[in-house]
């Protein structure tokens, strides 16, 4: 079985004390992570304003022989 290829990147965030209190209380309040709680209002946002890359699409073995 061949490992999981990483694709994210790392990066420092700065952001004021009672912004991240109100993120670390909604990540608590979503049973998420910290991180995974950023990733997600991140990722909510792009697809909102349809900025991320669209999926592609993986063909059947059905679909290839038609």
């Amino acid at each position: 079985m061949a490992a999981k290829e990483n694709k994210s990147k790392s990066f420092i965030l700065r952001v004021d004390a009672e912004t991240m209190n109100a993120i670390e209380k909604w990540a608590a309040d979503e049973f998420r992570s910290t991180n995974g709680q950023l990733q997600w209002i991140i990722t909510e946002a792009l697809r909102k304003a349809k900025r991320l890359p669209k999926k592609k699409t993986i063909k059947t073995e059905e679909e290839e022989s038609v």
